[in-house]
């Protein structure tokens, strides 16, 4: 079984709008079997075309709805806000090795000066110990760093650039990346959702 998850345009305020809203911003938020989110960050949606085809198809149970009904030749349809997955899908232990990952598993900030970047488009990832004194492309030796600090420390270690890294880089797990995930929610949240993420509680390890 699978669920198509497509990127979904939001609204980015919650202030209640009387115009009507359009069917692309009406996304499924889409629970695993143990009613958990596939994902936190970026939040596990699903458009609303898919999520109707999986209805059909009994691959999922709509557990909330919104107001908005959509019609076919032969039947009216509300569409669903919230659909849990009927079976359950074993998350994998570690996540793959990429920017957005690594941006987050270091919270989008400079792991040398603290700088704060909000979308880390002004970060670069930096080798600890430099490729030519043998260091490797792997999470234990990639950290995140402004483009500043790592023109300073160019192709030396940190010790020879006198600069301290804030936190050593280790490989994370996929429940490490979700609960750092959850401190960056969406900047739309549909009433619906918000039983089902636990912004504020920490998951279970």
């Amino acid at each position: 079984m699978q669920v198509i998850l497509r990127r979904v345009t939001l609204p980015l305020s919650q202030t209640p709008d009387l115009r009507p809203v359009s069917l692309d911003a009406c996304p499924a938020l889409v629970l695993n079997a143990d009613f958990r989110p596939l994902s936190y960050f970026p939040l596990s949606l699903c458009s609303w075309q898919d999520v109707i085809k999986a209805v059909y198809l009994d691959r999922v149970t709509v557990i909330e709805e919104y107001d908005r009904v959509v019609h076919s030749s032969t039947a009216a349809i509300r569409l669903p806000s919230v659909i849990s997955l009927k079976e359950y899908i074993s998350p994998a232990i570690y996540p793959n090795f990429t920017r957005f990952n690594l941006f987050l598993r270091d919270r989008f900030t400079c792991q040398y000066c603290g700088f704060v970047a909000g979308n880390g488009r002004e970060l670069t990832f930096d080798h600890v110990i430099p490729r030519r004194l043998g260091g490797r492309t792997r999470w234990e030796n990639i950290t995140s760093a402004c483009p500043g600090c790592n023109f300073e420390k160019g192709g030396r270690t940190p010790e020879k650039a006198n600069m301290t890294l804030r936190s050593k880089p280790v490989r994370p797990t996929i429940y490490n990346l979700q609960n750092i995930g959850r401190c960056y929610p969406p900047n739309y949240l549909h009433d619906s959702w918000r039983d089902f993420l636990y912004w504020d509680s920490e998951l279970d390890l």
